[in-house]
């Protein structure tokens, strides 16, 4: 069985734009953040939900923005729910990693799961800061960062 992994991607970035998971404002969470994409005026607030043992119980998005952002917003939410916060962190590096290593080159990212349907971003370098902008908002947020994360 053949399936064409541009397919896919499109796929989920519809699936996931017109359906956003964990779309919604957690009233007690215990981070937060914003993050904005100048270039093309994404704006995102990611909420999270981290007990005394460092453990993402919960994780939610509200905001506007393109196709790409809010995909993945949505696919990042479910991925990192469940995670430490170590594990965040891997997966935000494992993330950038990908969508910003050289389409020439073949790689393996079937460790990432669902994320790696956004592997197709890397041919559209203008959008990958579309698609990393939720990534870092988390960080932001994590961290303690007041100042809104921007991909810029």
């Amino acid at each position: 069985m053949f399936f064409d992994l541009k397919d896919l991607y499109q796929q989920v970035i519809v699936d996931h734009n017109k359906h956003p998971r964990n779309f919604r404002e957690i009233e007690s969470c215990s981070h937060d953040a914003d993050g904005y994409n100048p270039l093309c005026g994404d704006q995102l607030h990611v909420y999270l939900k981290v007990n005394e043992h460092h453990l993402v119980q919960d994780i939610s998005f509200k905001g506007t923005g393109c196709a790409i952002s809010i995909a993945s917003a949505s696919l990042m939410t479910e991925t990192m729910t469940g995670k430490t916060v170590d594990e965040a962190k891997v997966l935000f590096e494992s993330f950038q990693q990908m969508v910003t290593s050289d389409i020439t080159e073949e790689q393996d990212f079937s460790h990432l799961g669902k994320l790696a349907a956004l592997a197709g971003v890397r041919e559209f370098p203008s959008r990958i800061k579309c698609a990393i902008l939720c990534w870092h908002t988390v960080q932001a947020a994590l961290s303690g960062d007041q100042d809104a994360a921007r991909t810029e």
